[in-house]
């Protein structure tokens, strides 16, 4: 028989399991970012809830759908992280990472990819051995809410000494002003080096005069997050250095179809040199080499021409402007009579007499293999215009004034 009393006690009992069910069920649900410990002090029975002091901080915040590529990761603060998982969700993909030496910090091994999401699961310990826990699903900018920077130079490199840093975003920039002032150029020399935009989307950097002979410039790019035009943010964070050798500035004087070379105020040589004809005469002003090809294909048709010449193995070629000018060797001259030093007979490209296959001692071989990337070579005296600024890297063509008013900086 069942009194009163005891189908009071069993009700309030079943009711407490009930409670301690719910409570055991809701704390699966509770904030990741720590867990709580719990003691039993002196034997009495009663717990009291501990929560770590470690403070664990995801940088992509849980439902974030423009996180960083380059800067995801993890940090504690008043602990130390003992383990951090990442993975591709959906597809539970690892990626690989490392916890600093001093257990404060975690991050990717390597970039992550944009427009895709990820799940991160962290755990940490205090310094009385409690433990927290965070965990954050989010998704890394896409590739239509993003830009990013093609560059030259490229990292390493040893260019001449008109090069300028030169950047071609892939998208319209439509605040200036804060990407120009995430990238900065330095010199070793300390020259000043100022940014001009050719457009929206093209921003050179360079000093007033030519880089000094010898000196390292170093290029930092800190465009992760900024946001250069509405709902469309930089990817890029990285540091690039390249060195300037030495000075290298050619001079072709139509007049007299020669090209003196000098470098670091010595002369080297003087070239006899075949610049455009009459009817497709070559620009005036400074050009500094952007590439170059020990054999190259020349086709009118790429530079409005027409059909005029298609020529599949032009040798020693370097390029001047984007549109099509270039010094290069000359193998189908007339032999009969030859124009070098003489009379200007090309599209617009200054020419120097070589011989098929990019073989045998010619002037072309020697101005190849005697020249970098950045070089300079001044046109003067044609009966051309001075090459536009933006038309290749030929900023130099840009007074000093005018280059300084394009800056958003």
């Amino acid at each position: 028989m069942t009194t009163p009393d005891i189908a009071a006690r069993r009700v309030l009992g079943a009711i407490a399991a009930l409670v301690v069910g719910t409570l055991t069920l809701s704390a699966c649900g509770g904030n990741a970012s720590a867990d709580a410990n719990t003691d039993t002090k002196n034997g009495s029975g009663s717990n009291t809830a501990k929560t770590s002091t470690a403070k664990i901080v995801i940088s992509a915040k849980d439902g974030s759908t423009n996180a960083s590529i380059n800067a995801t990761g993890v940090q504690v603060s008043d602990g130390k992280l003992t383990d951090v998982k990442m993975t591709v969700a959906g597809s539970g993909q690892a990626v690989d990472g490392a916890i600093s030496a001093n257990g404060a910090s975690w991050k990717p091994k390597e970039q992550l990819e944009r427009g895709t999401k990820y799940q991160i699961s962290a755990t940490a310990k205090d310094s009385s051995g409690k433990t927290a826990a965070a965990n954050s699903i989010f998704t890394t900018v896409t590739s239509s809410n993003s830009f990013i920077g093609t560059y030259t130079p490229d990292d390493g490199t040893t260019v001449g000494v008109g090069m300028p840093v030169s950047f071609t975003f892939n998208k319209v920039i439509s605040d200036k002003k804060a990407v120009q002032s995430h990238i900065t150029v330095t010199s070793s020399t300390g020259q000043q080096v100022v940014g001009h935009w050719f457009g929206a989307q093209r921003l050179d950097f360079r000093p007033q005069e030519y880089w000094k002979a010898g000196s390292k410039v170093t290029m930092k790019i800190d465009l992760d997050g900024v946001q250069g035009a509405n709902g469309v943010y930089g990817v890029q964070k990285k540091t690039v250095s390249f060195t300037i050798g030495r000075s290298q500035v050619s001079t072709v004087d139509v007049n007299t179809q020669t090209m003196t070379v000098v470098r670091d105020g010595q002369t080297l040589k003087s070239l006899p040199i075949s610049s455009g004809s009459p009817e497709h005469t070559t620009y005036n002003g400074q050009m500094v080499i952007s590439e170059k090809f020990t054999q190259t294909r020349m086709d009118s048709r790429t530079v409005g021409l027409g059909g005029e010449y298609d020529i599949p193995d032009v040798p020693h070629a370097m390029r001047l402007t984007s549109t099509g000018t270039f010094i290069h060797g000359n193998y189908w001259y007339n032999k009969s009579n030859p124009p070098f030093g003489q009379t200007g007979t090309s599209h617009g490209c200054v020419g120097l007499a070589d011989v098929q296959g990019a073989q045998g001692a010619t002037n072309a071989k020697w101005f190849y293999d005697n020249s970098l990337i950045g070089d300079v070579v001044i046109v003067k005296h044609s009966p051309d215009r001075t090459v536009d600024p933006d038309n290749g890297l030929n900023g130099w063509n840009m007074s000093w004034s005018d280059w300084t008013a394009g800056s958003a900086a």
